[in-house]
């Protein structure tokens, strides 16, 4: 018998998992409004996010988070990182004993700047957690076109089960021990990519684009490591390949936001505007904290604090990044 696998969250990346998840194993998709639901099981659409697409006709979708959970021999979570713990609280209630979970959030919880393997750990302490991270633009996916991920996990077998799951034609999925790596190059790339947007916005050029790219790699390198990470991860799939995907394309939520700011519209009126969560604009918040507790010199990241939460403008940011003095490129030369 297939494992039956649950998608909760049918946002643009849920419901193109869920799209992908289909051709392997019996899916179903948890979204919050039934009016979603209905769409996706009457016309196999999800207009709100992904309007140019279909949805495969084998995901099936709920608005009931308990029937969606307690079928799950697999849980996919795919709610934004702000609302990770409460929705897994309530997973808690449904959820059979041992069903390993997989986060597709790229954020760190505001609060406890905890992980959301840890934030799962926590609520679902004998379930098993893993990340799924990479370049991976839902849209480009959905459109069929060739794209890789990592499933991370600290259980080995268990990567390679849900390896078979997950990868599905020309989306390829390898597997990487490194959790922490993989989780937080997912998540601190998206400041990085607010950094690049901002300078799209100011009309810097590709030299300076090229620039802050490599440089805030070695930034998210430096701290993730210090955290934990693995310097290979970082030079991977869920590092800069994920990365350059968020900072260069036009699709990017993260980059979007950096641009606006770049346009001289305000961190307020640029979110007002979206129907979707930029996990770089909270993110931010949380890296200067780390930075600190870490003793980690992150001087893009600290710009764009500056900018998303001090009132400074993407043109302060810019000309206080010219100005600082250069080092060594790395920290052992």
């Amino acid at each position: 018998m297939k494992l039956r696998v649950s998608v909760l969250g049918a946002g643009s990346f849920g419901t193109t998992m869920a799209h992908l998840l289909s051709h392997n194993a019996p899916t179903l998709l948890w979204c919050r409004r039934p009016e979603t639901a209905d769409e996706i099981n009457q016309i196999h659409r999800n207009e709100a996010y992904l309007p140019d697409y279909d949805v495969s006709t084998a995901v099936r979708a709920t608005a009931s988070l308990e029937e969606a959970v307690r079928e799950a021999d697999v849980l996919v979570m795919g709610v934004p990182s702000h609302g990770m713990r409460t929705t897994l609280e309530e997973v808690a209630k449904h959820i059979r004993p041992w069903v390993p979970v997989v986060s597709l959030a790229k954020g760190l919880e505001p609060d406890t700047h905890l992980r959301m393997t840890q934030v799962i750990r926590e609520v679902l302490p004998e379930h098993r957690a893993g990340a799924l991270s990479g370049p991976n633009l839902a849209s480009e996916i959905m459109a069929g076109f060739a794209a890789a991920s990592v499933i991370a996990f600290d259980d080995e077998e268990l990567a390679r089960q849900l390896q078979q799951i997950f990868q599905c034609g020309v989306f390829r999925v390898y597997t990487n021990g490194d959790v922490v790596g993989c989780e937080l190059g997912g998540a601190l790339k998206n400041v990085i990519a607010i950094a690049t947007g901002m300078g799209d916005g100011l009309g810097v050029g590709d030299n300076t684009r090229s620039a802050v790219i490599t440089r805030g790699l070695a930034e998210l390198t430096r701290l993730g490591v210090a955290m934990g990470g693995r310097p290979a991860t970082f030079a991977g799939l869920a590092g800069v390949g994920d990365l350059v995907a968020t900072c260069t394309s036009q699709k990017s939520r993260n980059r979007y936001v950096g641009e606006q700011l770049g346009r001289g519209r305000t961190i307020a009126e640029v979110q007002a505007a979206m129907k979707m969560v930029a996990e770089g604009v909270k993110t931010s918040a949380v890296v200067m904290d780390l930075a600190r507790r870490h003793g980690i010199e992150m001087p893009i990241a600290r710009e764009v604090h500056g900018v998303v939460y001090e009132g400074r403008t993407a043109e302060d940011a810019y000309r206080g990044l010219t100005r600082r003095r250069a080092g060594a490129e790395h920290e052992s030369d």
